[in-house]
């Protein structure tokens, strides 16, 4: 049955078992019983016989209508040897005679048979290519940009073969071609840059090309020489993948004759097994190259195919080389720098350079980080979460964004194309390079949409396309897809941050363990100084009282005296303080709600009690209940008030204010507020640091552990203490303590 075309199976068009050859030449098919077991039709063009007198007839028959100069069986002697050597192509051309004229053998093996096909030896070819190959690739060879290189090549090869054009014809991913070199006859338009649909040359054919590495067409005018054979043959399709004479495709016919092309010889570039490209040659005439030129011009291939491998590869490691050199540069860096994200993108090197994009965003510690081009934050947070729920591998790449995730369409000028890698997906801490759109203008040589035509028996068929007009499709939403180079650079990238973050993670686990141990020694330290003190204090206060005692001391004696009380005293009481601060250290605290307004009366009194100013004020406002440690949150407003007792002693009539209030977060703040002397701004920070106080202050009794001790408590409680103050008009002190539920 017929194979019909259609547009759901071109791709799957037999066109390995045509039926038919190509008429220049004819064709002899016979087994392993060296009988003929089928012709082609046309063998009655070249030999005095019909094909029906071929058939069954031995090889020797054949000899004798062939050449009266051969010896007898060599037809047999070939096939024997060929068939020994496993090399039946080995002795491809032999050259022979019919009628008086040079014809060449190619023998070929198709399953269990052979295939002898016979061409003439000339050829329309004016030189011989042998001659002229070496000096033709040296030419090609020159040049080191892949670009110029294949520019190169359809020179010498439209040089030495003389067709009206020759293109370098290269394959995208997707299987549609590309004409990146072309060079041709003055007349003839240019068609560089064209793109043709990978229906042009389907799947089938591409795999041909790997086989086949060279393919002429002498004359798409000449009808083909249908295969004649036995009823076994005619059960079975000759398989003529092999066969140099092998039949067009009526579609790849038509499809010239449309393009008003008369002949097309086409060599193969074949890279790492895959095929790049051809060399596709056209001629407006009909042209013949025979066995031996087109096996020559196959070397230009092979030739050519090594040099774009090689060219492909140094382009290629460069790149690679590059982004290495990169990840290095980083590498050094987060080793050197605390700081991860300052390394990837506030040094020479950054993160941009490890990825062939226009632009990077790093998210890192609760930060946004970018360089480039590149979307705003609110896009970028919407991009993760997407990636959140749709990421499942580290890497995540593609160059068509907007199709996949509608939301980067109004972004696609800078965002298109994406490459992820994941530091934590818990954390939502990713890297993401941006590629923008590549808004392409590919130019198609006519519409690449084939039509059906529907014949009058009712079967489908493709009709080649019939203009040649250029015809332009706008690609949108696409970026410049991502390398192999690309994907591995950003993991490496990924391994670096991860081996930084996972080393300072340890650093910073032995510096709190070394935090720790000095901070325990420190406060056994101080407990252990300042209780060893006390003992030799006492003495030297005993002592000092006793010298009071002592009538017979003058004034100045006395003095000295008085002064060595004062001063034991005030030691006495650093002492005391110090052993305060201390013990915060080792004690834990012991939470529960307390009653903020019962332990604020209770010092309210005690204070009032002590202080000899009939004057002195403590108004106290709403009392929250906080949840802490009473005998701690005790020593804190005992500090507080005190302090502000202490420095509202010169002013007429001192007045204390004690509130509280609940923040918008569900905190409770306590405030105690004086009219005082106040404190300058610059003193704000430095008060709350242990032994220190505001240079105004001097004249007042004091450690300078007081507030030490207030902040050490509210740090303890997760809380924060902090003051506002006009100088000369009061300060305001302020601790926050964190909602019950939260301590």
């Amino acid at each position: 049955m017929p194979f019909n075309a259609n547009l759901t199976n071109c791709d799957v068009e037999p066109i390995h078992i045509p039926g038919k050859i190509q008429s220049h030449g004819f064709l002899i098919v016979t087994g392993k019983d060296y009988l003929i077991a089928g012709c082609s039709e046309n063998v009655s063009t070249f030999l005095p016989v019909t094909p029906a007198l071929l058939l069954q007839q031995s090889l020797n028959v054949l000899e004798t209508l062939l050449t009266n100069s051969a010896p007898a069986g060599f037809l047999t002697q070939l096939l024997i040897l060929g068939a020994a050597s496993d090399k039946i192509d080995n002795f491809n051309p032999y050259t022979l005679e019919i009628n008086g004229q040079p014809f060449n053998l190619i023998i070929s093996a198709s399953g269990e048979q052979y295939l002898l096909e016979f061409e003439p030896e000339y050829s329309d070819l004016n030189s011989d290519l042998i001659k002229t190959i070496g000096h033709s690739l040296s030419e090609i060879l020159t040049d080191s940009k892949l670009s110029q290189l294949v520019q190169k090549a359809a020179e010498q090869v439209k040089e030495i073969i003389g067709y009206d054009r020759v293109m370098i014809y290269k394959f995208h991913n997707d299987g549609h071609g590309e004409v990146v070199a072309e060079e041709k006859s003055a007349a003839l338009e240019t068609l560089i840059g064209l793109h043709y649909p990978a229906s042009d040359i389907p799947q089938q054919a591409r795999e041909l090309y790997k086989i086949n590495h060279i393919r002429l067409i002498s004359d798409v005018n000449i009808e083909p020489s249908p295969i004649i054979g036995s009823a076994q043959l005619q059960q079975e399709p000759l398989n003529l993948t092999h066969a140099v004479l092998r039949a067009v495709s009526p579609i790849h016919i038509q499809y010239l004759k449309n393009m008003g092309v008369a002949s097309s010889f086409s060599i193969s570039l074949v890279c790492n097994g895959q095929l790049w490209g051809l060399i596709a040659c056209h001629n407006y005439t009909p042209r013949f190259i025979n066995y031996k030129n087109r096996e020559s011009a196959k070397l230009i291939g092979q030739v050519l195919s090594s040099a774009i491998n090689f060219r492909q590869k140094e382009e290629e490691l460069i790149k690679s080389n590059r982004f290495k050199e990169s990840i290095v540069t980083l590498g050094k860096g987060l080793i050197r720098n605390e700081n991860i994200e300052k390394t990837l993108f506030d040094e020479p090197i950054t993160l941009l350079d490890a990825v062939d994009a226009t632009g990077v965003a790093l998210y890192f510690n609760n930060n946004w980080y970018t360089e480039g081009n590149t979307p705003d934050e609110k896009f970028l947070e919407e991009l993760v979460n997407w990636l959140v729920e749709n990421m499942e591998n580290p890497l995540f790449e593609t160059h068509q964004l907007p199709l996949i995730y509608p939301d980067a369409l109004r972004h696609r000028d800078t965002a298109s194309g994406i490459l992820v890698c994941t530091l934590s997906k818990e954390l939502k801490e990713y890297m993401i390079w941006f590629r923008p759109e590549v808004s392409t203008i590919v130019n198609w040589a006519g519409n690449p949409e084939k039509t059906i035509t529907i014949d009058s028996s009712g079967i489908e068929s493709i009709t080649p396309r019939k203009s040649f007009e250029n015809w332009k499709q706008v690609v949108q939403f696409n970026s410049n897809p991502w390398t192999q180079d690309d994907l591995k650079s950003s993991m490496l990238v990924r391994e670096e941050i991860a081996f930084a973050v996972s080393r300072k993670a340890v650093e910073v686990r032995v510096l709190n363990e070394k935090l720790k141990v000095a901070h325990e020694e420190l406060n056994a330290f101080s407990y252990t100084i300042s209780h060893d003190l006390k003992t030799p204090l006492t003495s030297v206060k005993s002592f000092g009282q006793l010298l009071k005692r002592n009538a017979s001391l003058d004034d100045k004696a006395q003095y000295m005296v008085d002064r060595i009380l004062l001063s034991t005293d005030k030691m006495q009481t650093m002492i005391e303080e110090v052993l305060r601060y201390s013990q915060l250290g080792q004690n834990k605290t012991s939470p529960s709600p307390v009653n903020m307004q019962k332990l604020l009366e209770e010092l309210k009194q005690e204070f009032l009690a002590a202080s000899i100013d009939r004057e002195l004020t403590i108004h106290i406002g709403e009392t929250l209940e906080v949840y802490g440690d009473h005998t701690m949150l005790m020593q804190v407003f005992s500090n507080l008030i005190g302090n502000a007792i202490k420095y509202s002693k010169q002013t007429t009539v001192p007045i204390i204010h004690i509130k509280s209030e609940e923040t918008d977060n569900g905190c409770i703040q306590y405030s105690v507020a004086d009219n005082g002397i106040g404190i300058k701004d610059a003193d704000h920070e430095k008060i709350f640091e242990l032994f220190t106080r505001s240079e105004e202050v001097k004249e007042y009794e004091g450690t300078g552990v007081g507030l030490s001790i207030v902040k050490k408590i509210m740090e303890k409680h997760n809380g924060k203490v902090w003051i506002e103050s006009n100088h000369q008009s009061g300060s305001t002190f302020y601790v926050r303590f964190n909602k019950p539920e939260m301590s």
